[in-house]
């Protein structure tokens, strides 16, 4: 698949979005000693989730993708890596239990530092500064020292994101995740909201079941599944001196994995097909998306399914859309029918937060929920219309009680968001919204089943 690859061979092509460090010497010191470093992921959990997601892509279960829009240094805590994680279970189980589908969770977390910008400047009051790039290139504050871009914060990513791994993993293994313990995973400021009374309706149906299971000898000692659950992770690969000292042979396979993160994805200023991150991305073997937004165009995705996965594996490659509400009728279908003719066995999922970001009456970025939801609507119509699966969405959210983004059951409004505004980036959606979007989804998917397959668009030689 690789060809010449190497995880060097992207040095060789022009790249973009990524920082300008003064200190070669110190940049060079840190990719040595990042080299050094035991890996994050290893290569048989990156093959694990690449097995799941090619159910995925058969239209057999469901991916579900979502964390903060950047991880950030100064509010990293257990408890905040926990009530993601909480909500993301919380998502989780209502699209299970909704869809009767299975879902594949994939965390934002434990590498989403790293942020794209529009200018590679920003001026305020007459001051001109690097812009922020994410902590792990350099510092929200506007100040000269904040802004210079400094490699010694890859080392501090890397261990901030080796704790946040080792804590997913206990919740994840160690009995937090139990199904007999969904009541628990309900938050306060949720559990009194219109979608928190639905949960907690849900959550009583399915201990009925499992009071039920285990009458019948099903527990959760003789069941695994029901003590813990698959959990993976997943960043933007796109600091590429960080994303290349972690990228480790395979003892078993022989195969390149970039053992940051067990899926790594391209960002839509950066999927030029014959630049570095493409190049990159194209020689690792784990599973990798990539955004697809409005000036795509059908050659232009042929073009970058060819480069990154010439054997056409199930599993390997997820399209993530992110149109924006009043475009992705208008621009997706071509994109989806070109790839359901070329016989391409891809993943769709949608990203509704990237393109509905407004800036509101009070000034502050925000997303409103219903263009968030019309997105979602128009990205399972568009797809199903083409004969392909709407097969994940792509969130950014938090656990915390913030107001950040607009509408939904909680009436959030543009005079409310100064609130609870707490992001670093870009506006993300609340536990309570997260989990509003969650049951709306599983109504699409359910109606779906029920509607049975969508006509298919037949292949060039059928046609």
């Amino acid at each position: 698949m690789a060809g010449s690859w190497s995880p060097q061979s992207w040095r060789g092509k022009e790249i973009g979005q990524v920082p300008v460090y003064k200190d070669r010497a110190a940049l060079q010191a840190v990719e040595r000693a990042l080299a050094k470093q035991p890996p994050l992921v290893f290569a048989g959990e990156a093959r694990k989730l690449r097995a799941e997601l090619a159910r995925v892509a058969e239209g057999k279960a469901f991916l579900l993708q979502g964390g903060d829009c950047a991880e950030s240094f100064a509010e990293f805590h257990a408890n905040t890596i926990r009530d993601t994680f909480r909500v993301l279970l919380q998502m989780a189980v209502a699209l299970t239990f909704g869809a009767a589908c299975p879902v594949v969770k994939v965390g934002r977390m434990a590498g989403q530092f790293a942020k794209p910008r529009s200018a590679a400047t920003e001026t305020i009051e007459g001051v001109t500064l690097p812009s922020y790039r994410g902590d792990i290139v350099n510092g929200i504050e506007f100040a000269a020292a904040a802004r210079e871009p400094d490699p010694a914060r890859m080392l501090r990513a890397y261990h901030q994101a080796a704790s946040t791994l080792n804590l997913l993993r206990a919740f994840a293994g160690g009995g937090f995740a139990a199904l007999h313990k969904v009541h628990r995973w309900n938050m306060s400021f949720v559990a009194a909201s219109p979608q928190g009374e639905r949960y907690e309706d849900m959550a009583g149906r399915i201990e009925e079941a499992l009071g039920f299971m285990a009458a019948c000898g099903l527990t959760a000692e003789s069941v695994p599944q029901l003590r813990e659950t698959g959990f993976y992770t997943s960043h933007e690969a796109l600091l590429l001196s960080y994303e290349e000292a972690l990228t480790r042979t395979d003892s078993l396979t022989g195969q390149w994995y970039d053992c940051s993160a067990h899926l790594l994805w391209i960002g839509e200023r950066t999927r030029d097909p014959d630049g570095a991150h493409v190049e990159f991305m194209r020689g690792i073997g784990n599973p990798i998306g990539m955004k697809c937004g409005p000036t795509l165009e059908p050659d232009q995705l042929l073009r970058l399914i060819e480069r990154l996965d010439p054997e056409n594996e199930p599993g390997r490659l997820t399209l993530i859309s992110r149109m924006g509400a009043d475009k992705v009728e208008a621009r997706l279908p071509a994109l989806v029918r070109a790839v359901q003719r070329a016989g391409r066995k891809v993943i769709w999922s949608c990203d509704p937060m990237h393109g509905n970001t407004i800036k509101s009456s009070s000034g502050l970025k925000t997303r409103p929920f219903e263009r968030i939801l019309a997105e979602v609507e128009g990205f399972f119509d568009a797809v199903r219309a083409e004969g392909a699966h709407p097969g994940g969405v792509h969130v950014e959210m938090t656990g915390k009680d913030v107001t950040e983004c607009t509408g939904g059951a909680q009436a959030i409004g543009d005079e409310t968001l100064k609130d609870r505004y707490h992001t670093h980036c870009d506006p993300r959606l609340n536990a309570s919204q997260a989990l509003e979007l969650a049951f709306q989804i599983a109504g699409k998917l359910n109606k779906a089943r029920n509607a049975g397959p969508a006509a298919a668009v037949p292949a060039p030689s059928a046609l």
